[in-house]
């Protein structure tokens, strides 16, 4: 698997990250702080901060931002983390395709949403510096990070309801057969070009695709092959 393939799955696997800014208080110093975060489907992130958060008066004064994402880890050095360097634009909340997106991974933010002074930030991509590991480390453009804009989007949630209504013993099959993992509850809450994600017993699992797919048709045909490889 080739450098930029590994970031991008990597950066798939976590909604954790600390975000960067330039100072305004400050001048000169960066600011960082805590930033969960969800991907769009071209693989940008999307953040959700506060007109009153430090962050954002330093984006309004300042657009140039990095956030670390990384992983739960004792020993966080020997593990991969990624550092994404770019512009941070501040979007509409009220799109119902990403606010549904953001509220299945992060549902404790709906309180969020009831007040005036919460918006989300996407953070376009420039560079981002990969640490996979001890000896294995490098700087990507964000072009392999990304994705054109695709169907998916738009089919992602009716996706969600099919697998989730129909096929939530698949689900099961998937967690104990990728992750040897036996799971109760289970609930898609996402799917992307590269794959989909799991609550499993409260519990988010990453499946990743052998291949991307594009749309509903190429879901289906990788949902496929994994529920027969569950069963062989």
């Amino acid at each position: 698997m080739d450098l930029a393939t590994e970031a991008r799955q990597f950066l798939r696997s976590t909604h954790k990250g600390i975000l960067s800014t330039q100072s305004v208080r400050m001048k000169g110093y960066p600011f960082a702080s805590v930033a969960p975060f969800v991907l769009d489907h071209q693989g940008q992130p999307l953040i959700l901060i506060s007109t009153l958060a430090e962050h954002t008066k330093n984006i309004q004064a300042d657009h140039r931002v990095s956030l670390l994402a990384f992983t739960d880890a004792d020993d966080l050095q020997a593990h991969g983390r990624l550092t994404l360097v770019g512009d941070a634009e501040q979007t509409d909340k009220e799109d119902p395709l990403l606010r549904a997106r953001y509220l299945r991974y992060f549902p404790q933010a709906e309180q969020y949403f009831a007040m005036h002074d919460f918006y989300f930030y996407r953070i376009l991509l420039r560079e981002v510096r990969y640490i996979a590991g001890f000896g294995r480390m490098g700087w990507l453009q964000a072009e392999p990070m990304l994705y054109a804009r695709s169907p998916l989007a738009a089919q992602e949630a009716a996706i969600l309801t099919h697998m989730n209504a129909d096929h939530s013993d698949n689900l099961r099959a998937y967690c104990q057969h990728v992750h040897g993992i036996t799971a109760n509850a289970v609930e898609m809450i996402g799917i992307d070009a590269d794959g989909f994600d799991v609550r499993a017993d409260q519990q988010v699992l990453r499946f990743n695709f052998e291949q991307p797919i594009q749309d509903a048709q190429g879901a289906r045909a990788a949902l496929v092959a994994l529920a027969q490889a569950c069963r062989a």
